[in-house]
């Protein structure tokens, strides 16, 4: 687990306060790809269980583990009884039965050597996988090119790259990539949930506080960062969000 994945710990309220949710599209889109019943669920890096209430709801006994303990103690706030959290990272994990494992906007922090083999050792045979996952970009070209000018004297980029190269352009994308490759699951598929969100000025510099891109600047950067983001936004953004949804069935 890199530092900068264990760097959410120190913004968790912020994270809970700014990071949006995830709609019941998601749980829907899972929930009617199994052919059975999904009583039991692992999820990987928790973070403050934004996606963990989404199938908690559903009845779902989840297993919430997460590495940092700080967000863990968040997420103790908003779960229902249903959830077990366990501070953990996914390769402290070794071997379940759990009717669903999935990821939400985590799955890119695991170390790649083993990964597959062991999301399949902790699925039930015939169990399902999902990770989704959602940018929050904004939708104004204007606004998005003033953005990235206050932004540019201090960070590039707050892009997290493919892990496995796949280029942005290509219809399948990582980890479906991935996923067809393994040799270990089958019916793997890849879906869209279109989502559009219109936040405060505000509200998106809070969200972009808990980015890990801008968690690795210096304080005083970041600070003078969002000073020149503020002052060239208006006073509300239009935030395109759309949800990547992969799944894939244990063979």
């Amino acid at each position: 687990m890199s530092a900068r994945a264990l760097s959410f710990g120190a913004v968790a309220a912020a994270y809970e306060r700014f990071r949006p949710g995830y709609p019941a599209e998601v749980a829907d889109l899972v929930v009617g790809y199994a052919d059975r019943p999904l009583r039991t669920a692992l999820e990987i890096g928790a973070g403050t269980g934004k996606a963990t209430r989404l199938f908690a709801r559903r009845g779902i006994a989840v297993t919430a583990t997460e590495p940092d303990p700080a967000m863990l103690a968040e997420l103790r706030k908003h779960v229902p009884d249903n959830v077990t959290p366990v501070t953990g990272a996914f390769e402290d994990l070794r071997t379940g039965a759990y009717d669903l494992v999935y990821a939400a906007a985590a799955l890119h922090w695991t170390k790649p050597e083993g990964r597959w083999e062991r999301v399949a050792a902790l699925l039930a045979p015939g169990g399902v996988f999902a990770s989704f996952g959602a940018p929050a970009r904004l939708a104004d070209p204007e606004v998005a090119s003033a953005f990235q000018a206050a932004r540019a004297p201090f960070l590039a980029s707050d892009d997290i790259p493919s892990p496995d190269g796949t280029p942005p352009e290509q219809d399948m994308q990582w980890p479906g990539t991935e996923l067809l490759r393994s040799g270990l699951f089958t019916k793997v598929r890849q879906e869209v949930v279109e989502r559009h969100l219109r936040l405060s000025a505000q509200d998106y510099v809070g969200h972009l506080s808990t980015v890990s891109a801008y968690l690795e600047l210096p304080v005083s950067t970041r600070e003078q960062l969002f000073e020149r983001v503020l002052a060239v936004l208006p006073e509300t953004v239009a935030v395109a969000a759309d949800i990547t949804v992969h799944l894939a069935v244990k063979r």
